[in-house]
């Protein structure tokens, strides 16, 4: 099978197509006819060796972890079957034609929900639901949402706002427009955000979600009066500042979030902004597009 490797860790050059053998699944697991692939942030972090805090690379790498597809083999005690069209987390690398993946952490898809929608769920979606339910974010709260523009923040605006929240989202000058019509209330971010939130908020800012990590979380503990009600996603500075840095949820949690989550996207609840999608063998330029910060959408790669 075709897939995207890397021994090393660098740039994008770094990664190649290769033919690399078939998977098979194991108790528990499904393999995947991948059709669709999402690119995250965490894909390229990983590759460029800025998560290994100086650990070598241990053998090939594939890149990726959420991918939508037709289930190809089942292993045992699933109840999956082959011909199944599923979306969710992988277990190896998902920028690949065939990919393996834990039966409690795949759903299966809705027919009006497209593969790229599909792949463009997973991490997103479940980000944001963890990091609301963290801050207990409910109806009459004011939340400030750093990043709000981003795969991430975009899906916790919708679903804060759902909430009964008042959302204030922080993004660039491209992204006001988006969040004022998504109900937000929109704010530049860049110096002296702080200053033009407490002048947009109707009333003080209660509660902070940091999707973007550009160094606001000491202003976001000033803003709202306690590291308590501030989490972010993005900014390991976290740790020393003891403010919570959410990760994410226990496997057999995930495809309950994935039946939420799709829920509301076939309800119309919930709207996916979709970015370039590329063929498999580009993987590397999705990479570059996503590490700018600029895709304007979920980037995503097809694979069949």
């Amino acid at each position: 099978m075709r897939a995207i490797t890397y021994t090393e860790y660098g740039d994008a050059d770094v990664l190649h197509l290769e033919e690399i053998a078939k998977p098979e699944p194991g108790e528990g697991q499904v393999r995947i006819t991948v059709r669709t692939v999402g690119v995250n942030p965490i894909d390229w972090k990983v590759r460029s060796g800025g998560m290994a805090q100086g650990a070598p690379l241990e053998g090939t790498q594939i890149p990726g972890t959420e991918a939508a597809g037709v289930v190809d083999a089942v292993g045992g005690g699933v109840s999956f079957a082959v011909g199944d069209e599923v979306f969710g987390w992988t277990t190896d690398g998902a920028y690949a034609e065939y990919v393996l993946a834990s039966a409690a952490s795949i759903a299966r898809k809705p027919e009006t929900v497209s593969w790229r929608v599909a792949a463009a769920l997973p991490v997103a979606g479940e980000t944001a639901l963890r990091a609301l339910k963290v801050l207990n974010v409910s109806e009459g709260d004011v939340l400030l949402i750093h990043g709000a523009s981003g795969a991430v923040g975009r899906v916790a605006t919708q679903l804060a706002l759902a909430s009964g929240a008042t959302v204030v989202g922080v993004g660039g000058q491209g992204a006001q427009d988006d969040l004022t019509s998504l109900g937000a209330i929109p704010v530049l971010y860049g110096d002296g955000w702080a200053g033009r939130v407490r002048e947009a908020a109707p009333k003080p800012v209660e509660k902070v979600f940091d999707a973007a990590g550009y160094g606001v979380l000491e202003d976001s503990v000033e803003l709202v009066g306690g590291k308590d009600k501030v989490v972010t996603i993005a900014d390991p500075a976290a740790f020393g500042l003891g403010i919570t840095f959410s990760a994410g949820s226990a496997d057999e949690q995930l495809a309950g979030v994935l039946d939420e989550i799709a829920e509301r996207v076939t309800s119309g609840k919930l709207a996916v902004v979709l970015g370039k999608d590329y063929p498999l063998a580009e993987a590397a330029d999705a990479q570059r597009e996503s590490a700018t910060g600029h895709s304007g959408g979920k980037l995503t790669l097809s694979v069949s």
